[in-house]
């Protein structure tokens, strides 16, 4: 099996070596990087997987509650269901902010200086 080598680098840039990527793994800097990712994703994780199992157990084992009419057809379960998507997109919509304004800014200094040899 060959293996395989690196892309190039992009003209003006040099690839940085292992020891730098190592190096750069355990600057302070790479460490709130990713302190700040971890404390924001993973509650949130927990949060939506938690809320995900309530629907599910609901539906399972809380049949006269889940049927409870809402409003014509429309009952709670129906209700939550939808609940569901409309969680997905707002933790997505508000992480790809909180990605934007916090974390982009120190991935990309941190990019940047190892692209540059800084």
């Amino acid at each position: 099996m060959a293996t395989e080598t690196p892309p190039p680098a992009p003209s003006g840039t040099s690839l940085p070596s292992t020891e730098e990527f190592a190096e750069v793994q355990q600057s302070a800097e790479f460490g709130e990087l990713r302190r700040a990712h971890r404390s924001f994703a993973f509650p949130l994780t927990i949060a939506f997987t938690a809320w995900y199992l309530l629907y599910v157990l609901l539906s399972n084992y809380a049949e006269g509650f889940m049927g409870t009419k809402v409003a014509g057809n429309i009952n709670v379960a129906l209700v939550l269901g939808l609940a569901q998507f409309v969680t997905t997109f707002l933790i997505a919509w508000w992480y790809a902010r909180r990605a934007a304004a916090q974390l982009d800014p120190k991935a990309e200094a941190i990019k940047s200086r190892m692209e540059g040899g800084a």
